[in-house]
């Protein structure tokens, strides 16, 4: 069968391309000239514009003006099919942006999700990303939908998104008759720049939803993913701004109840709570922050998950304190990718915030912390000590780690990591370790090379002192790409802030693949990819082996769908435990599998997407689903629903496996929202619901109700209660 399936694979992409248009059959050549706007404009204070989408501002007609924008999909470096206008300009307070996105079709212009932080981009939208520092990596990004919703994140080294991040700014978007436009302010006081520097990094993006169209100013190369910010363009002239005394102060007021259903007579749980943060820009380029009982209620529930594998699963951050310049905390590149699909990627990091306030799983509370990040004389700085409270197994922990880089060569960085301290503090432990994050897109003709380097040890009273390295290859390039990773982790390798769950393995990880790339055809994109996994012990055995081929095309219509093929090893020299006493005894075992991946467009009001693994696992017999559908019929309501099967047949008895969630939320205004998340998996029996009522009635700002209820499912007892948690909470930002 695997066979068979290659053969045809092969097959199938033989007839695709000797079939396809010419135009298909090569990529455009990407231009080497960087895109560049000189001395943006600058107001007076008193001439700031009103943001409310109303362009009617006379002080607009002194605004820096962009209108030369090209496709980047679908038909890369043509003009687009629709006029879009951006003017930018600044006072000494803020940078103003304001976009008229001109549509021949008003009538079709979408407008989805309305909620701050919400899929935005599953309407018509356009982003505004900035790099003060000019480092070609990390960047702010900011998101406006065409209905008013607005979402941040923070772009770390070229490689993900950070959603979970929030600043202070303003935006307001208006429907015209001739297509919609948006106004939006971003306070200097709100991002960290680099005193003196005038040359800022800047992309502008624009999506015209239903044409998949998506235009920009800064670079149109396909081929670099939509967080790579190496190839924007530059802005120049940005000076003298006013930060005022630099001192942003964030005080709260909560107020709590919590009663447990399963303890007798456990009382109503009230209480009230007093805390918050202070951030004062050092320089303009590096933030100094104080907490002092932080507070994170807003902190959305983690995804639920059912971990079926033999290793830990990679849960990401979600709180504000931790993610504050959680760029300036990144190490080693492409090696830790923060990918919670692939725990792997996450195996050795160094750092891992969600260790911070979380002891054996349970939840321990943050007295204070410190934190210093940002840029200071050519160096990123990341610094950060945070006292816990006292545990039943010990007293409150300081936790400490500090993170250093330096530019070198043209497009490189050179950095080291320290961590000191065990939120448990049974042990003393720490880390040192050093990266180079090399980078390359002039040498082979336009074509981009990455390298990235790590190595650290760790010290631990325990089990003593071990190390972790790790070297990886990137090709990031079009028609062709490929990346070359190994990673080695030793057997006593333990840092206690960081995140381990495959120690005393050697790793090498081979993919590449080939991309066509169509133009005014029914496809968009046709790919075939390979990758291939060898996990072995320190002393060369191997454990566990994975291979993939897969072959995916992308429409015109953003439809997506992929066909692939997996063959698996694994070779357990202990037991193995399913779920509920499940187990897979000592042995080789090998599978394959088939997997095919099917998404719809997120512009319809009703998508969803699908996913089918099957037929083995571990030499016994095995399917296992995932749906997800989501429902937009306007800017004001949207729903999401999960359901994630898992029937597993081994000859040690069957476990079936059944994850479900849902998710929605009623916006009244792009500041106002109500949403909730529900939860429930069969082998915890735990159901989870967490309800929030969000008002930000002034930028930084805000009040925000919660309502949370956990609860069992028995066999015999049915639903049974748990703890009830209800609070409301004040937040004010006064700024100085």
């Amino acid at each position: 069968l695997p066979r068979l399936l290659r053969a045809a694979a092969s097959a199938c992409a033989v007839w695709m391309i000797s079939g396809m248009p010419a135009q298909a059959q090569g990529m455009a050549t990407m231009s080497s000239e960087r895109a560049l706007i000189a001395n943006v404009a600058r107001i007076e204070p008193s001439e700031a514009p009103t943001i409310d989408g109303d362009l009617s501002d006379a002080v607009w007609e002194k605004a820096t003006v962009i209108d030369d924008l090209k496709q980047r999909q679908p038909d890369y470096g043509a003009p687009p099919t629709e006029r879009t206008v951006v003017r930018i300009m600044y006072d000494e307070n803020n940078l103003y942006f304001s976009v008229y996105a001109y549509d021949s079709e008003p009538e079709r212009v979408l407008v989805r999700a309305m909620a701050r932080d919400g899929n935005t981009g599953s309407g018509d939208n356009f982003n505004l990303i900035i790099d003060p520092g000019l480092t070609r990596r990390n960047a702010y990004a900011f998101q406006v939908g065409a209905s008013g919703g607005r979402g941040d994140a923070l772009r770390l080294n070229n490689t993900i998104d950070l959603n979970q991040w929030n600043t202070i700014w303003e935006a307001r978007t208006q429907l015209v008759p001739d297509g919609w436009v948006g106004e939006v302010a971003i306070p200097f006081r709100s991002i960290s720049y680099i005193e003196g520097q005038s040359e800022w990094g800047f992309v502008f993006a624009r999506t015209i939803r239903r044409k998949n169209e998506n235009i920009r100013w800064g670079s149109t190369n396909p081929a670099l993913p939509f967080t790579d910010v190496s190839e924007g363009g530059t802005l120049t002239g940005i000076r003298d701004v006013n930060v005022g005394l630099g001192l942003d102060i964030q005080p709260y007021v909560a107020f709590r109840a919590k009663h447990d259903w399963s303890a007798a007579n456990d009382g109503a749980g009230l209480s009230a709570t007093m805390g918050g943060n202070a951030f004062y820009r050092v320089t303009p380029s590096l933030t100094g922050t104080l907490t002092v009982n932080p507070d994170f209620s807003d902190a959305p529930l983690d995804i639920r998950q059912v971990n079926t594998t033999r290793f830990s699963l990679f849960l990401p951050e979600t709180r504000s304190f931790f993610l504050q310049d959680a760029a300036s905390f990144e190490f080693g590149g492409r090696l830790f990718r923060r990918d919670p699909e692939d725990s792997q990627s996450n195996n050795a990091r160094p750092f891992f915030s969600r260790n911070i306030g979380l002891v054996r799983g349970q939840p321990v509370s943050i007295v204070t912390g410190g934190k210093l990040s940002g840029e200071y004389g050519g160096f990123s700085v990341g610094a950060l000590s945070v006292l816990t409270d006292k545990t039943p197994v010990g007293p409150g922990q300081l936790l400490s780690a500090m993170r250093m880089t330096r530019p070198v060569l043209s497009q490189s960085t050179l950095g080291f990591i320290v961590t000191n301290g065990d939120p448990t503090g049974l042990t003393d432990n720490s880390v040192v370790g050093a990266d180079f994050q090399y980078r390359d897109s002039e040498t082979l003709g336009g074509d981009t090379i990455q390298a990235d380097l790590y190595y650290q040890r760790s010290y631990s009273s325990a089990v003593g002192n071990d190390d972790s390295l790790g070297v990886s290859l990137n090709f990031p390039n079009e028609p062709w790409f490929g990346d070359l990773t190994f990673k080695q982790v030793g057997a006593d390798f333990t840092p206690a802030l960081g995140f381990v769950n495959r120690p005393a393995m050697r790793l090498y990880d081979a993919s590449g693949g080939y991309r066509l790339r169509f133009r005014n055809y029914f496809l968009r994109t046709f790919d075939l990819t390979t990758r291939h996994q060898y996990f072995t012990d320190l002393n060369g055995q191997l454990e566990s082996r994975m291979s993939l081929i897969r072959s995916s095309v992308q429409t015109s219509g953003d439809h997506f769908l992929s066909l692939g093929i997996t063959d698996e090893f694994e070779r357990l020299s202990a037991p193995f435990v399913v779920s509920r006493g499940k187990i897979v005894p000592v042995g080789d075992y090998r599978w394959t599998n088939l997997v095919a991946f099917w998404t719809t467009p997120a512009a319809e009001v009703l998508s969803f997407s699908a996913e089918v693994t099957c037929c083995s696992y571990y030499n016994g017999d095995s399917l296992q689903l995932f749906f997800t559908t989501n429902y937009r019929p306007n800017r004001f309501y949207e729903l999401q629903a999960s359901y994630n099967p898992f029937f597993i047949r081994l000859p040690g008895g069957d476990v079936d496996v059944h994850v479900a969630s849902a998710s929605g939320a009623v916006n009244f205004t792009p500041d106002m929202q109500i949403g909730f998340q529900a939860q429930y998996d069969n082998i915890s029996r735990n159901v989870g619901f967490l309800a929030r009522y969000r008002w930000e009635f002034t930028p930084g700002s805000e009040v925000l109700v919660a309502l949370g209820q956990a609860a069992l499912v028995l066999p015999q007892a049915g639903f049974r209660a748990q703890a009830t948690q209800a609070s409301i909470r004040l937040t004010h930002t006064l700024r100085y």
